[in-house]
């Protein structure tokens, strides 16, 4: 096990040195307006902030428990702080204090960790069609609807072939297969199809998500495209958010095996499977055997987020795994010999004692507890 603390620096290197994907930034950090900077308006504003903030971690509106009104009372103990910007005031919530408390409410949280979601937005007007894309400035109503609602958003480059691709029939098609022709450069984990129609003063949007082999549909209004933008990102979270919520006591024991892991893979992996408070048990070749409590739904759709498969019982090599442990026992084994060779022909029977000490050794690696899933890179 002494390997395991070089291999955690090891990835801390690998990972400033390549980058990999991090988790939802200002996840915490909620924008509210106000009409003023009275402590009324500022105290009101923090509660709705909350309100927000709930909705983004659970997908469900706050409840009225006990517990829960508490913190809505009073939501100034969960704020690390505050200011101003404009008509609006920006909180930003303490994440350790928020979730523990939020947890001890009895509340189901969906950590940083989420799929990215690529949105094609077809916007129809008197004027023609319009692709949103990410360096155009109506991209900025969009993006700032998916912050506020804790969705990591991407829009495409809307170059001209996508912009020929991504027709009204397609974006409003059932069939992805369009758009996940012209997706594939941007290697999201979702898949989002937009299309919205401003007549007179209002917008109306009809939108269709896709997510590995789950899918869902909608249909949003508002008086501008920031207010459609901000529903249809809302239907969006809350259909996602019971796929990776955390339910506290709805956990059994699981050992996690991940065959194919890397020192970079491992950095990714450990952050994924950090709500779930998992302990790495051993390390083996290119072999991670975790032990924690979860859900299997919920682990299942975490680890989806890192592309990893899972293998299926049937087809688990158990004869390489069974070499591995074989290997590493009668190393072992070796070791003790070797240490006890010069005294075996003075003291009898010691190179039993080394082969029973060597059995020890192989007992003491720990056993796998609960339900057993395997993953491969």
């Amino acid at each position: 096990m002494r390997f395991i603390p070089r291999l955690i620096a090891l990835c801390c290197a690998v990972v400033s040195a390549h980058g990999i994907a991090a988790p939802l930034s200002d996840l915490y950090k909620v924008r509210e307006p106000v009409a003023s900077q009275q402590p009324e308006e500022r105290e009101e504003a923090m509660r709705k902030a909350l309100d927000t903030l709930v909705l983004r971690l659970t997908g469900e509106p706050l409840s009225s428990d006990k517990a829960v009104a508490q913190l809505r009372e009073d939501p100034q103990q969960l704020v690390s702080r505050y200011a101003y910007e404009g008509n609006a005031v920006i909180v930003s919530f303490d994440p350790t204090t928020t979730e523990r408390a939020l947890r001890t409410a009895g509340l189901s949280l969906w950590g940083a960790d989420r799929p990215s979601i690529l949105t094609w937005w077809l916007t129809e007007s008197a004027e023609g069609s319009q692709l949103v894309g990410d360096a155009q400035e109506s991209a900025a109503a969009l993006q700032a609807a998916a912050q506020h609602r804790g969705l990591p958003m991407r829009l495409p480059l809307a170059d001209l072939s996508e912009q020929l691709a991504a027709t009204a029939d397609a974006v409003s098609s059932k069939d992805p297969q369009g758009l996940r022709e012209i997706s594939d450069r941007y290697d999201a984990d979702g898949l989002l199809a937009v299309l919205a129609k401003q007549s007179d003063e209002n917008w109306e949007a009809s939108w269709r998500l896709w997510l590995g082999d789950k899918q869902s549909q909608g249909k949003a209004s508002g008086e501008s495209r920031a207010a459609v933008a901000d529903k249809v990102m809302l239907a969006v979270s809350t259909f996602l958010a019971p796929q990776y919520r955390v339910a506290p006591g709805a956990t059994s024991e699981i050992t996690l095996e991940v065959l194919g892991a890397d020192v970079s893979r491992f950095a990714e992996l450990d952050r994924l499977l950090e709500p779930f408070a998992a302990q790495l048990q051993r390390v083996e070749s290119d072999r991670l055997v975790y032990r924690l409590r979860a859900s299997q739904e919920q682990l299942r759709a975490q680890l989806a987020l890192a592309r990893l498969q899972e293998v299926p019982a049937d087809e688990i090599d158990t004869q390489s795994i069974g070499a591995d442990e074989s290997e590493a026992a009668a190393q072992a084994d070796n070791e003790v010999v070797a240490t006890d060779e010069s005294d075996s022909q003075s003291v009898g029977g010691q190179t039993d004692s080394g082969q029973s000490t060597g059995a020890q050794m192989r007992q003491s690696q720990p056993a796998e507890q609960g339900e057993v899933l395997r993953y491969r890179w």
